[in-house]
């Protein structure tokens, strides 16, 4: 195992909460880089001062998961990749368990986790089962395979790791899943309790945006209407209902729904941010 020949790359917003925790499981003789959507300047300097194989690049605004992850996988010059969330913690027997991986299936292309996310006898003797997709919590990239571009950066929010693992499928891509890899993932809001609301409507926007454009991309427009639909019809229904109950808030998050449809129908660009001030 070399583990000079791995990179982490995490991307964060206002994660102060939990990058710590995520960067104190890393081995500190393994590279790491850190892409910081925003011009938080104490954060890279809080970091880069604790973590001597740590850099921070400030991104100066909020561009998502997929933008933040090309960032960052653009400036990797090592044969692999480790991709992380934030709010997850590596085991101490991680990155050993990833190289041994690669070791038994060497023509991967992705590697994620098991974590319990698929019935564990469907493994074979080795740990080992190709998949589909990975959640984009923990994906290891054989950085080979690839040209620059990784994830489709018209997603700012949700399918993006889908939308890959689909692209390398259709050109052949294997991506597999191991059950002796285990990443916690805590789950922890990175954000402050009291701007959930405004997260709220900024999951709805645009997880309405993102089934739209991920169907249209890969089945085409009237597809993706027909899928689309009811959905439509269900957020104009509670808008009514909300209004009628005076409940504003659900209302404003189901608005935020219809509009994430509609502009995402429009072919505009996923443009809502959350007000995270």
């Amino acid at each position: 195992m070399e583990t000079s020949d791995l990179t982490v790359v995490i991307v964060t917003l206002k994660s102060e909460e939990v990058i710590f925790t995520c960067l104190d499981s890393i081995p500190s003789n393994i590279k790491v880089i850190v892409v910081e959507n925003s011009n938080n300047k104490n954060l890279k300097e809080q970091l880069e001062e604790k973590y001597q194989n740590a850099k921070c690049i400030l991104a100066g605004e909020n561009n998502g998961y997929a933008v933040g992850n090309n960032i960052g996988l653009s400036k990797v010059n090592t044969k692999y990749a480790l991709i992380l969330n934030p709010d997850t913690k590596l085991k101490k027997d991680t990155i050993h368990n990833f190289f041994k991986t690669t070791e038994l299936v060497p023509e991967f292309w992705l590697i994620g986790p098991g974590n319990n996310q698929v019935n564990s006898e469907d493994f074979d003797n080795n740990g080992i089962l190709e998949v589909n997709n990975l959640k984009g919590f923990a994906i290891f990239f054989n950085l080979i395979k690839f040209k620059k571009i990784f994830f489709d950066e018209n997603f700012f929010l949700y399918f993006e790791e889908i939308d890959l693992c689909k692209d390398l499928k259709k050109r052949g891509g294997k991506i597999y899943l191991s059950n002796k890899i285990v990443i916690d993932h805590l789950g922890a809001s990175s954000v402050k309790k009291n701007q959930n609301f405004e997260l709220e409507k900024n999951r709805n926007w645009h997880w309405m945006w993102s089934t739209f454009y991920f169907h249209k991309k890969h089945r085409g427009f009237m597809i993706a209407l027909l899928i689309i639909s009811p959905k439509i019809f269900s957020s104009l229904i509670k808008i009514v209902f909300y209004q009628i109950i005076f409940n504003k808030e659900k209302r404003n998050i189901f608005i935020c729904r219809l509009n994430g449809i509609i502009n995402s129908i429009l072919g505009k660009k996923s443009w809502y941010r959350p007000s995270l001030d």
